[in-house]
């Protein structure tokens, strides 16, 4: 695909993520939005996975480690044809299997269950870890939330990685600088993230999060890069594609009512029609 088709998968998984989050009356829009464009590159550029055979052995891992934004993974695993478009509206219900934190028992294309943060990236080593010592080529591919940085684990998680040398992981960092209190830096402090994760033995990319060549040009990057993890860090806005919900952390973890979906919904739609246009 090239770069506008790239932004239009990123822009539909946005819809998904604010009509499921609508729809449960509960949920996380606004992580969920600043991801959308990497979940794209990744799920439609970058990642070898196939809907017809979810649990190929050789296939590429990902792990949301920010597990509360499932709702652009669901978006994205439907846009890639791993589950069905009709089934985004059923998030969080009792009887759906689309709950609310990522569940690999029960659907396909979610390699790891997730929710308590800093888990994710412990399992996505593990992953990556168990590649080597099988002698195979997949990738395994995570992503943190800033916030989520603030947790012990994800720094044991960051020393194992490089202690063991895991070059086929790649973990971007969802820089918004926002978390459910609001500001990453007032709550407790996790920056400055490139400074620490290169003191710990890793290769350090930053971006900006909404820049498709700029998330390709990093995955190649890490590709090259040989002994070591690499970090991509990218800086997102949370909310990114809803006016009212951009950089506002009231969003992190609410649903939008009847009218305010509407809003979001009309502006999302607008840029999907623009981009459909150019694609």
């Amino acid at each position: 695909m090239n770069n506008t088709q790239l932004e239009l998968i990123a822009y539909k998984i946005r819809k998904h993520a604010v009509s499921a989050v609508h729809s449960a009356k509960s949920g996380h829009p606004g992580g969920s939005l600043s991801i959308a464009d990497i979940m794209s590159v990744l799920y439609f550029d970058e990642m070898n996975i196939d809907p017809a055979n979810p649990k190929n052995p050789d296939r590429d891992r990902f792990v949301l480690s920010k597990g509360h934004c499932a709702p652009a993974l669901y978006g994205a695993l439907a846009e890639r044809g791993f589950i069905p478009r009709e089934d985004i509206n059923t998030l969080r219900r009792a009887d759906s299997y689309l709950q609310g934190h990522p569940d690999m028992k029960n659907i396909p294309g979610v390699d790891m269950s997730t929710g308590s943060l800093g888990q994710g990236i412990c399992a996505a080593n593990g992953m990556a870890l168990a590649a080597k010592l099988d002698d195979k080529d997949y990738r395994v591919y995570t992503i943190l939330g800033d916030g989520e940085c603030e947790e012990g684990q994800v720094w044991e998680a960051a020393m194992f990685a490089a202690h063991y040398k895991l070059d086929n992981l790649v973990a971007f960092l969802d820089f918004n600088g926002l978390q459910i209190d609001g500001d990453i830096t007032k709550v407790m402090n996790p920056t400055p993230f490139d400074k620490k994760f290169e003191a710990f033995g890793w290769n350090v990319i930053t971006i900006d999060a909404h820049d498709i060549d700029e998330i390709k040009s990093a995955l190649n990057k890490a590709k090259d890069c040989k002994g070591m993890p690499t970090l991509i860090l990218a800086k997102s806005v949370k909310g990114k594609g809803v006016s009212y919900m951009e950089n506002n952390p009231a969003w992190h973890g609410a649903a939008p009512n009847d009218e305010q979906y509407e809003t979001a919904a009309n502006e999302l739609d607008a840029k999907i029609a623009e981009l459909e246009a150019r694609a």
